[in-house]
């Protein structure tokens, strides 16, 4: 039997990004609004759904506060201070959850893929940097696609491209959640112990219909089917 496809999101499950992406949330709405944002907003933010693109977000959070601007404005301020001037920007303080042998032995079992949010240009950023081998036989970006989360297309790519079916999604977005259930994949969510309104986020990722909710990936294998 052909084995399955593993299917990963990126942000918040496979890397870290309280201080890349979530700062420059913080950082582009303080920019345009003079308006310091919680990290709890931002995450009430996101289990509205429909809010798995950062800079959509920041754009209508500034006009939640009053200003009005246009959304070019605020993709080329975000990308300014996440990528900096080489890759130094807020992109630098991410880091790699999975512990090393992880997702080695999960390659063993399935075909692992990832669907992110991120462009092309912000995935490879990340992968050169902590993936030194191709453990990923599948990458699907916003790039890839026409249309992003909470639509299903970029797990149907994935679908499509390998031939196989998905075991399960991980994700740790309500919008991670709609997709898999759009693909009718199995989705299993991730809501870190540090996340802001953790207990909110787990009950939300319940709620989409996950078969699980874990702290961090490298509690999966005791998710997955054996």
């Amino acid at each position: 039997m052909s084995r399955q496809a593993l299917v990963f999101d990126m942000d918040g499950v496979l890397v870290d990004v309280t201080g890349s992406y979530r700062a420059a949330v913080v950082e582009t709405i303080r920019h345009f609004t003079g308006v310091t944002v919680t990290p709890e907003s931002i995450q009430e933010w996101k289990n509205r759904g429909g809010y798995n693109n950062d800079w959509v977000l920041c754009h209508h959070y500034c006009r939640e506060l009053g200003v009005d601007l246009d959304y070019g404005a605020v993709v080329d301020y975000f990308n300014e201070v996440f990528f900096g001037r080489n890759n130094d920007g807020l992109i630098a303080r991410e880091w790699w959850v999975p512990r090393d042998g992880l997702l080695e032995r999960l390659a063993e079992r399935y075909r692992l893929a990832i669907f992110t949010g991120r462009n092309r240009r912000e995935l490879e950023a990340t992968l050169r940097r902590f993936v030194h081998e191709p453990l990923f036989e599948t990458l699907i970006t916003s790039s890839d696609i026409d249309n992003g989360k909470p639509a299903p297309d970029g797990l149907l790519e994935i679908r499509r491209r390998t031939g196989a079916e998905i075991a399960a999604f991980v994700g740790d977005t309500v919008d991670d959640a709609e997709s898999a259930r759009a693909a009718g994949a199995p989705f299993i969510g991730v809501a870190a112990a540090s996340a802001p309104m953790r207990e909110q986020l787990a009950a939300a990722l319940r709620d989409a219909g996950a078969a699980a909710v874990i702290e961090n990936v490298n509690e999966l294998e005791q998710v997955l089917p054996r």
